[in-house]
């Protein structure tokens, strides 16, 4: 396909291989099924269900370059291992004054060892009913590893201060140094707050909705060491522009590119959806599994780089790619498993919804020279459920849905499409075991599934499953 032409031809591809636009439905002679819900009366289900508008959005809920949800700490959001208490402080645990106040670390003052253990042991009850675990794959290092950082920031005590809100509050916690975060990111907003009394700048308060800066967000790219820095602000209009850039790149001569993004709502959302780029390119490149990616203020990117190689390279594992495959990549971001894939599929197709994302996905394959790609703009679940209208098959198929899952109208398409394999990978282990019970009574059987600690010190988990289709 001509990836000039993909902007148009993704909201055509329907038509063109004449597929059906009527969208699966639950069925009606069936009295304990509401629309999008798991039955009422099914007690084997895991915590979670399915909700009828459950998928990746452009905007508002779901933040294109999350998982989470954009509440006003993206840390805290969403923790996969619910039942996490923040432990006891041990000798040699790693420790954090603020840990009470901020709320992010669920197992700060905790052994790494422990929280490896915890999370094992979580992983294997959700997904017991189904089968046995491989050890989880911690991290050598477990600090710093987070190379998106985002700070709010307010006034205390006559001084401008950073850091996030404390739980469930909209008081912002101060942090000068974070243990997630990368250094040069929490350097970098160390220096934003001392700029802003020099140049008159005033933070936004969020109770009189007045004041200029909100947020800052730090993206930093591991490879290559290409930075981004996006200034969120109430209005377009930053006062001495081009001094205050001047001045910050004194500091942190090692930043590519500077992004105002202009949020004058009176909401929770880190992003605003206008931006004007001030320094640079407006984006950062990154080299992950062998592959080089274009990384917008918005795109969806894995937060631990190095966990993130193993996090792939344990799904490429699953897959057993011999280079003949048909491959679907669903909710596909930037498109970084797909052309991950790519060298061993004969042809790989990304689907995802965020536009932003779906054209960087295509720039990445540019970059790249995959040729063996298309991406097409559109929800996972409706894309699936025209392929299988059009008896399209598939080999394997990678899903790495939203924390809440999948839907039942992508898990019944998939069924249609009948690959021989579906590698799921989830930031939401409850969920995930969710989806899997339908997969396991639809002609699927669990082969082997492996936890992944992304997120060190927090209560979240990564998974990766291989689903195998059982003969008839």
């Amino acid at each position: 396909m001509n990836q000039r032409n993909k902007g148009n031809e993704s909201r055509s591809y329907g038509k063109k291989a004449g597929f059906s636009k009527t969208e699966a439905k639950w069925k009606t002679d069936d009295p304990k099924k509401s629309a999008g819900q798991w039955k009422s009366d099914d007690k084997k289900r895991p915590v979670g269900q399915w909700k009828s508008d459950d998928r990746r959005k452009t905007t508002g809920t779901w933040h294109a370059d999350d998982k989470r949800k954009t509440d006003e700490n993206p840390r805290q959001a969403g923790r996969s291992v619910q039942t996490a208490k923040r432990q006891p402080k041990v000798p040699g645990a790693y420790q954090c004054p603020v840990a009470h106040k901020c709320g992010s670390c669920a197992y700060m003052g905790t052994l790494y060892s422990e929280q490896l253990k915890t999370k094992e042991k979580f992983v294997a009850e959700q997904l017991k009913p189904f089968g046995k675990c491989e050890p989880i794959v911690g991290m050598k290092d477990p600090r710093f590893y987070r190379n998106k950082v985002h700070a709010a920031f307010g006034w205390e005590k006559g001084t401008v201060i950073s850091g996030t809100y404390q739980e469930s509050t909209h008081k912002v916690v101060s942090i000068e140094t974070c243990l997630l975060e990368n250094q040069k990111a929490d350097a970098i907003i160390g220096t934003i707050r001392k700029l802003l009394p020099s140049f008159k700048i005033k933070t936004y308060d969020e109770n009189s909705e007045y004041g200029l800066f909100r947020r800052a967000l730090v993206r930093v790219a591991q490879s290559t060491g290409e930075i981004m820095v996006v200034l969120v602000l109430t209005s377009p209009i930053l006062p001495s522009k081009n001094n205050f850039v001047k001045a910050l790149r004194k500091e942190h001569p090692e930043i590519t590119t500077i992004i105002v993004n202009v949020n004058d709502k009176h909401t929770s959302m880190i992003l605003g959806d206008k931006e004007q780029v001030i320094y640079g390119k407006g984006y950062i490149v990154d080299e992950l599994c062998g592959k080089t990616f274009k990384i917008s203020a918005k795109s969806f990117y894995q937060i631990n780089p190095v966990q993130t190689e193993v996090l792939y390279g344990l799904a490429m594992e699953y897959a057993g790619l011999t280079g003949k495959e048909k491959v679907l990549d669903a909710y596909c971001g930037i498109g970084t498993i797909g052309l991950v894939a790519s060298d061993k599929a004969a042809k790989v197709i990304g689907v995802e919804l965020n536009r932003d994302a779906v054209r960087d996905a295509v720039v990445n394959a540019k970059l790249n020279q995959v040729k063996n790609i298309d991406f097409y703009e559109k929800d996972a679940g409706e894309f699936l459920l025209q392929m299988a209208a059009a008896s399209e098959k598939l080999d394997v198929i990678f899903m790495d849905p939203p924390r809440n899952g999948s839907d039942e109208n992508f898990l019944s398409a998939a069924v249609t499409c009948a690959p021989e394999k579906i590698v799921y990978i989830s930031c939401n282990v409850e969920t995930q075991a969710r989806d899997l019970q339908y997969l396991t009574k639809h002609g699927y059987r669990f082969v082997k599934g492996r936890g992944v600690d992304m997120f060190p010190f927090t209560g979240h988990v990564e998974c990766v499953v291989l689903m195998s289709r059982v003969e008839k």
